[in-house]
Order: C-alpha cells, then structure tokens, then sequence
C-alpha cells in the first residue's frame, strides 16, 4: 500500500468515516444556512420591496461602474505585480550583493507590512499625485508583487539543476540561463501559484473602499445609505455573490492548472495564500 508523507493512505473504513463527517459537516451548514435565511425572511429582509433596487438602471450601472473600477484596480495590480515580482526575483537570485541585498530587504519590506496601512500612507503621504485609484493600486503593486517575487524565485529553483548546469557548459552567462532556460520552464509551474496571487489582489481591491476609492463595495455603501433605500443586508448580499463568482472563477482555473501540472509529474510552487485557504 502507498503512503504519505505523514500519514498511511485511509482504508475503506477511515474513507467511510470520512465520508460520514463531509456529510454532517455538510447538513450542519446548510442548517446553518437555513437559520440565516429563515432570520432573514422573519425580519421581511429577503421581501421583494427590499431587492427591488436591482431593478433600477441608475443603480445597476451604478454597480457596474463600481465593478469596473475593481476589476480595473486589479489587472492593473496584477500586471504591475508581476513585473514588479520578476524584477526583485531576478535580483534577490543575483550573484551580486548590491542587488541581492536591497532585493531581499525590499521584498521582506513590503510582504510584512499590511496592505490598507500602505494604501493610507500612501494616499497621506501623496494624495496630490496619486489620488484614492493609485494609492489602491501601488499599494497592491508592493505587496503581491513581494509574494510573487518569492513564487518566481522558488519556481526558478524548482527546475532541475542539470538543466543550468548544461547551459553553463556551453558558455551561456547566468542572465542568460535565467532568461533562455530557467524562466520558460518554471512558467507552467508558477502559473497556478500566479494565479491564486491574483485572487488576493482583487479581494484586495475592496479595502479601497475604506480611503474613497471607487470600487464596487464602495457603490455598494452609497447604495444603501441613501434615504431611499435601507437595504444593507440586500445589498451586502449582492456584493459577496458577485465577488464570490469573480473570485471563484479565478480559484477553478487554478485548480485545473494545478491538476494539469500534477499530471505532468511537475511540482506546484504555492503562495501564501494558498496555504492558508484563500
């Protein structure tokens, strides 16, 4: 019988009892579930008067102006990040201390310190050049562009020795085995890992919110602070079915890029965020 590395391979009665535990974990959430609804329909929350904002035009493109704003935020995080990220990589597998250094403290820097405090300083210490849109954005540069400076690095590393030793033999210089050998082939391996960095970076986007940013969580609050409407629940509701399906997507294509490299007999280099369930 194959085993694990920590553990032997669950037998037909640890997979049965298994399978009873999913499904009482299972009932007791939708249990849970059915609680919260029934809560909702007791306080009239879930009535047709309270959704009807959904109806309104004015409000739907509102939504959708909002929506653009974070989907804007992000991609341009996103895109920024990862040249930030091979950028540092690159430096902190530099052979020079001069670049390796200040790649090392810069990439340390910038994954320990939370990403709302640099949205703030960032908005306070530059408000006049950087408006609410890049204080969000650079803030989000930084950060995940830390990470995935560390995912680059470790996807690098992950490729097999011989392969650089190989591209020495023949007189290619580091720069050039890092560009011509290493980076191609750690490509499909970072991917997943790149991937669920994106997640973060557009969960993200919502702390724009707290420093004015125009984003969707943000026309959410206008929404429902408005005399008109006094429907927070409704439209906290709407909010978390649209970033559940935003970030959804992006977590189901990382798992079948996941499972495809898994196939392929190569290693998964993960995020932080990964490991903590994100």
């Amino acid at each position: 019988m194959s085993t694990s590395v920590l553990f032997d391979v669950p037998g037909p009665r640890a997979r049965a009892r298994h399978a009873v535990y999913a499904i009482v974990v299972v009932l007791g959430i939708l249990a849970l579930l059915g609680y919260f609804g029934w809560r909702l329909w007791d306080a009239d929350q879930i009535t047709p008067e309270k959704w009807a904002f959904l109806n309104q035009p004015s409000i739907v493109k509102d939504l959708l102006r909002g929506l653009l704003g974070t989907v804007s935020m992000a991609v341009t995080a996103i895109v920024l990040a990862i040249v930030f990220g091979a950028v540092f990589a690159s430096g902190r597998l530099s052979d020079h201390l001069i670049l390796r250094l200040p790649s090392i403290a810069v990439i340390e820097f910038f994954r320990a310190v939370p990403v709302l405090l640099m949205m703030f300083t960032l908005l306070f210490s530059f408000q006049s050049i950087l408006g609410t849109y890049w204080s969000v954005v650079v803030a989000l540069v930084l950060y995940n562009g830390s990470v995935l400076a560390e995912v680059f690095r470790a996807g690098i590393l992950a490729v097999p020795k011989g392969q650089s030793e190989a591209a020495y033999a023949v007189g290619l210089r580091k720069g050039q085995v890092l560009r011509l050998i290493q980076a191609p082939q750690a490509v499909s391996t970072m991917l997943p890992a790149i991937i669920s960095q994106c997640v973060v970076a557009l969960k993200d986007t919502a702390l724009g919110y707290v420093i004015g940013a125009f984003e969707i969580a943000r026309r959410g609050k206008l929404i429902f602070t408005s005399l008109e409407h006094n429907n927070p629940i409704a439209v906290g509701l709407t909010l978390l079915v649209v970033f559940v399906i935003l970030n959804y997507s992006i977590s189901l294509l990382a798992r079948r890029l996941e499972a495809q490299m898994r196939r392929r007999g190569k290693k998964v280099v993960h995020t932080e965020a990964e490991a903590a369930g994100a």
